[in-house]
C-alpha cells in the first residue's frame, strides 16, 4: 500500500500556503504526480485534490466528483477522472455560495467549514495529459469544486474567503448541505473575489 501523507492545516499551513509550480512538459514527472493524486483522491472520500495537498506543490486539479451528493465520495468506483494542468482563468461570471469544507482542514474527526461566495461558470484554458492545450467552461457546483482546487494552487484555502468558520463533523457538514444546499444567486454578473484580509 502507498504511503502519501495528508497536508494539513494544523502541521502545515505554511506548505500548504505556497504557490504550486507549473509543470513543465518536459523535465517534471508530471504523470507519477497525477497517479499519486488518482490513488490518494480513489482511496479518500473527497471530490477533488491539488497535489500541494499531498506534498507535490504542481499547478495540476484533479476532480473525482462534481455532483453535489457526498455519498459518492465514498464509492471507489465512481470517478470522473478529470486532470487539468496548468490550469488559468479566463473568464469568471455570476455568483453562488455552498458550505464548503477541505481535506487539508481536518483536524480530528472535525472540518472546518465555511460558505464560500464563487463564480456561478468559469471559463478555463488548461493543458491535458498530453500536453494539448484546451478551453472549458465550468458551471454551477463544477464551478465550485474548481474554483476551490484552484485556489489551492495560489496557496488559498477555503476559510480565507468565509465570513463565519464552523467546525463540522461529517455528518454534520452533510446535515448543514442539505439544508442549506448550493445557492445560486445570479449567472450572469461579472464576479470577483472580495480582498483577502492578511
Amino acid at each position: 500500500m502507498k504511503e502519501i501523507e495528508r497536508k494539513n492545516i494544523e502541521n502545515d499551513e505554511v506548505y500548504l500556503r505556497q504557490i504550486s509550480k507549473e509543470v513543465n512538459f518536459d523535465t517534471d514527472d508530471y504523470k507519477t504526480h497525477i497517479e499519486d493524486v488518482k490513488w490518494y483522491v480513489k482511496n479518500n472520500d473527497i471530490y477533488a485534490l491539488a497535489p500541494v495537498q499531498i506534498g507535490i506543490p504542481k499547478r495540476i486539479i484533479y476532480i473525482k466528483n462534481t455532483n453535489q451528493n457526498m455519498e459518492l465520495n465514498k464509492d471507489r468506483n465512481y470517478n470522473e477522472d478529470i486532470v487539468l494542468i496548468n490550469p488559468k482563468i479566463v473568464e469568471s461570471k455570476g455568483h453562488q455560495v455552498f458550505l464548503e469544507g477541505c481535506h487539508s482542514c481536518k483536524m480530528s474527526e472535525k472540518y472546518l467549514v465555511c460558505e464560500v461566495e464563487r463564480p456561478y461558470s468559469i471559463k478555463l484554458k488548461y493543458q491535458d495529459i498530453r500536453g494539448n492545450e484546451k478551453e472549458e467552461i465550468f458551471e454551477e457546483f463544477k464551478a465550485v469544486v474548481l474554483s476551490h482546487e484552484l485556489d489551492h494552487l495560489e496557496g488559498i484555502l477555503h476559510i480565507d474567503r468565509g465570513e463565519k468558520i464552523y467546525k463540522f463533523t461529517s455528518d454534520e457538514m452533510k446535515a448543514y448541505r442539505l439544508k442549506n444546499p448550493l445557492k445560486i444567486i445570479d449567472k450572469d454578473k461579472d464576479f470577483c473575489y472580495k480582498e483577502i484580509e492578511k
